[in-house]
């Protein structure tokens, strides 16, 4: 499998008539911020929202099927196994029959245990095997919906905006909302041309990945032989490979530039050239519309 066409992850894709790519950079980074920061102390139904949201614009985005298909897929199992993980290990093992504390003790008084717990599983013996007790508490099902959902909202919702934007863009538009910080002698244009360089070196990386996964599956090692212990130390072999890998391509990039000199970048050429159409307007006013909902509706039913 080719990572770098198949899974374009982060990666921009030119040619396509998405209408993600006519709105205003600047907007597209704070509709951005919105997935990436109104998480946080929001309630499950708010999390699941978004990522209903995020998959709605994925689907009519008009971005090719199978740029997006592959990592779309993955990213849902990945959060599927990470809410179900989340679930299971956090949840009450404890038995159901037994009183830890005596209820009396409490000043206040406790519900039924419905209100505790949303699936419990009693003590079972079948044959000579014990099964249970076992309970998935609410606050454990929440945990699990808001580790799932914050990991694919916050995956997704970036790999949109690169998918969507170049990356002169994003820098430029980031330099356009620091651009007060300037008068405080900050340097932006370093710390944005910094920023550029690790965008521009995302396909290096899953390139570099894709090299070292084919020299593995060419040599046809044989993991059940191995054992639990080699195989762990192969895998950790393969690992420290790709980053030494990484780290050779930062080390060869940063001479080539070092290499030229005392070099600066003007962070104002890259604005983009746009040109006035009524289309253009009227999704940016669209996605101005929607910004304000958004924050009107996570300020109403978002909360915990």
């Amino acid at each position: 499998m080719n990572f770098v066409t198949e899974l374009s992850l982060g990666q921009y894709v030119d040619g396509n008539k998405s209408w993600l790519k006519i709105i205003d950079c600047r907007l597209k980074l704070v509709i951005l911020s919105i997935f990436l920061i109104s998480p946080i102390w929001s309630g499950p139904i708010w999390r699941i929202s978004l990522v209903a949201v995020l998959l709605l614009i994925t689907f009519i985005s008009f971005l090719p099927f199978r740029t997006w298909c592959r990592s779309v897929a993955i990213l849902l199992c990945l959060a599927f196994f990470i809410g179900i993980l989340s679930i299971f290990a956090t949840s009450n093992i404890s038995n159901l029959d037994i009183l830890i504390r005596d209820p009396n003790e409490l000043s206040i008084n406790l519900l039924n245990d419905s209100n505790w717990n949303i699936f419990e599983i009693p003590l079972q013996k079948i044959g000579f095997l014990k099964f249970g007790p076992y309970s998935i508490s609410r606050r454990a099902f929440e945990l699990g919906i808001k580790t799932s959902t914050l990991l694919f909202t916050v995956i997704q919702s970036v790999n949109l905006v690169l998918m969507t934007t170049l990356k002169e863009d994003i820098v430029w538009s980031l330099s356009w909302f620091l651009n007060p910080l300037k008068r405080f002698k900050i340097p932006i244009e370093k710390w944005l041309f910094q920023l550029l360089l690790a965008l521009r070196f995302i396909p290096l990386v899953q390139e570099e990945f894709q090299n070292i996964i084919k020299s593995v599956s060419v040599r046809s090692i044989n993991y059940r032989k191995l054992g639990l212990k080699n195989s762990f130390k192969v895998l950790l072999g393969i690992i420290e490979r790709i980053f030494l890998n990484i780290f050779l391509r930062v080390d060869q990039g940063a001479e080539s530039l070092l290499s030229k000199g005392n070099l600066q970048i003007r962070v104002n050429r890259f604005r983009p050239i746009e040109k006035p159409r009524i289309l253009t307007f009227l999704l940016n006013l669209l996605s101005i519309f929607f910004i304000y909902i958004a924050i009107f509706l996570r300020k109403q039913y978002g909360s915990l």
